[in-house]
C-alpha cells in the first residue's frame, strides 16, 4: 500500500568528518520504518529545496551507503545559504510537489535558524509539516547539547597535530624554535583548546592557546613564548581563527574577505598576526600553521565514538519525529558515571537558533593561559585514545 507522505533530508553548514554518518542515520532510519513512501535528499540543502532539485535516497546497497557513512564532506552538498522571504514560496511548492510531511536538516546554529523558520512557516501556511533537526558542528558551540557530533573528530586532529608540530619544533631547535597553530572556532575555544589533550608535563606542546572567551595580552602572549623558548628550547601556540584582544579580534585592522548570508564575517586570522609578532618581537623564526578544512574532513582521524554518536542522532532524529515532535533539535546529554556514555533527548530550535555556546569558566585558565583538567576530562572521552611519545 503506497503511504501518503514522504521525508526529505538537507545538510547545512559547514562540513564534519562525520556529517555523512548522520545523513545514513537518517535516511537508514527512514527507509526502514516503512512510514514513508519515499526518501528524498536536497542538493546542496535549501537551495535545492527551493529548486526542487531532489534525489531519491532508496534502492541503495548497503555497501554504497557504508561508503557514504564513512566519508567526509556532505554527500548531499551543503550550502551556508539563509532562507529568506522569497525562498519560501519555492521551497513550499516543492514540498507539496513531492508530498513530504518530514524534513530533517542536519547542521548548526545557523541552519537551526534555517529549520525554525520553516517550521515556524508551515504553520502560518496550513502546511503539515514534521521538523527535526539533526546537530552538527566542529566548533561544538551549540546550545541545548552536551557536545555536537562533528566535534570529537576535529578536536581529536587539532591534539594529534598539536603533538606532531611540538615535537618537530622540539627538534629543530634554533633553526625554527616556535609555531603558532591558527584552529577553526569563530567565536568559541572549544576546538583549539582541544590541543592540550595530550600534553602531560610542562614541556609538551602547547605552552600557550589563544581563545575568543579570553582577551589575549600581546605582551603577555610574547612573555609566555619566549618563557618556553628559553627553559624548553621551543615554543608552540595555538591560536583561535578569531582571537580577540581588549576591543576587536586580533591583527583585524582591514574590511573582511567575505561575509556571509547569518551576517559573519570572515578576515585573515589572529593566528598569522601573532606569527608575525613573536618574529619580529622575540627574534626568531616562527612557523606559522593554518590547517583549513582538513581540521574537519581527515577521514583517517575519525573519532570512533564521534562516528558512533552521529549516526545514533539521525537515527534518533527520525524516531522522535515519528513519535509526532516537531520544530525540536536532537540533544546528546552525557550519562552520569566513571565510564563515558552519552543519551539523546530533543530541545526547542527556538533555544538554539542563532545562539552561541562559549566555554565556561571552569575549563579556562586564564593564569596559565591554558584549559583546565575538567576541560580535558570532558574532551577525552569524544576524542578518543591519543598516542604516548618518547624523548630520549
Amino acid at each position: 500500500m503506497r503511504h501518503e507522505r514522504n521525508a526529505v533530508i538537507l545538510q547545512s553548514g559547514g562540513c564534519t568528518a562525520v556529517m555523512n554518518r548522520s545523513l545514513h542515520g537518517v535516511a537508514d532510519e527512514a527507509l526502514s520504518s516503512r512510514a514513508f513512501a519515499t526518501v528524498y535528499g536536497a542538493r546542496h540543502g535549501v537551495e535545492g529545496l527551493a529548486s526542487g532539485d531532489l534525489i531519491d535516497l532508496g534502492g541503495r546497497s548497503d555497501r554504497v551507503w557504508t561508503r557514504i557513512a564513512r566519508s567526509p564532506g556532505a554527500a548531499l552538498g551543503s550550502t551556508r545559504r539563509r532562507v529568506i522571504d522569497e525562498d519560501l514560496p519555492p521551497i513550499f511548492r516543492t514540498l507539496d510537489r513531492h508530498r513530504i510531511s518530514h524534513l530533517f536538516l542536519i547542521g548548526g546554529n545557523d541552519s537551526a535558524e534555517n529549520a525554525m523558520l520553516l517550521a515556524d512557516e508551515r504553520g502560518s501556511r496550513g502546511f503539515d509539516l514534521t521538523v527535526m533537526s539533526v546537530p552538527k558542528t566542529i566548533d561544538n558551540d551549540l546550545v541545548g547539547t552536551d557536545h555536537s557530533p562533528g566535534y570529537g573528530s576535529a578536536a581529536r586532529f587539532v591534539a594529534l597535530a598539536t603533538m606532531g608540530a611540538g615535537r618537530d619544533a622540539e627538534a629543530m631547535g634554533t633553526a625554527s624554535p616556535m609555531t603558532v597553530i591558527e584552529v577553526m572556532g569563530r567565536d568559541t575555544g572549544w576546538l583549539t583548546a582541544s590541543s592540550a589533550l595530550a600534553k602531560r608535563d610542562e614541556r609538551d606542546a602547547p605552552h600557550l592557546i589563544c581563545v575568543p572567551e579570553t582577551p589575549v595580552c600581546e605582551e603577555t602572549f610574547l612573555e609566555r613564548m619566549e618563557d618556553a623558548y628559553r627553559r624548553f628550547g621551543f615554543a608552540v601556540a595555538v591560536v583561535g581563527e578569531n582571537a580577540r584582544g581588549a576591543d576587536r579580534v586580533l591583527g583585524r585592522l582591514d574590511e573582511p574577505r567575505f561575509v556571509d548570508d547569518f551576517g559573519h564575517p570572515y578576515y585573515v586570522g589572529a593566528g598569522s598576526y601573532l606569527a608575525g609578532l613573536a618574529g619580529s618581537q622575540l627574534g626568531v623564526r616562527v612557523r606559522y600553521e593554518k590547517p583549513g578544512t582538513i581540521q574537519r574532513s581527515m577521514a583517517s582521524l575519525v573519532s570512533p565514538t564521534d562516528a558512533a554518536e552521529a549516526e545514533r542522532a539521525g537515527r534518533e532524529a527520525v524516531r522522535f519525529a515519528l513519535e509526532g515532535r516537531s520544530g525540536e533539535m536532537v540533544s546528546l546529554v552525557r550519562e552520569s558515571g566513571a565510564a563515558y556514555g552519552s543519551g539523546f533527548t530533543t530541545v526547542p530550535l527556538s533555544s538554539v537558533a542563532g545562539r552561541v555556546k562559549a566555554m565556561p569558566a571552569c575549563y579556562l585558565d586564564t593564569s596559565l593561559g591554558m584549559p583546565t583538567p575538567d576541560f580535558v576530562d570532558y574532551v577525552l572521552p569524544l576524542a578518543g585514545r591519543l598516542p604516548l611519545f618518547g624523548r630520549l
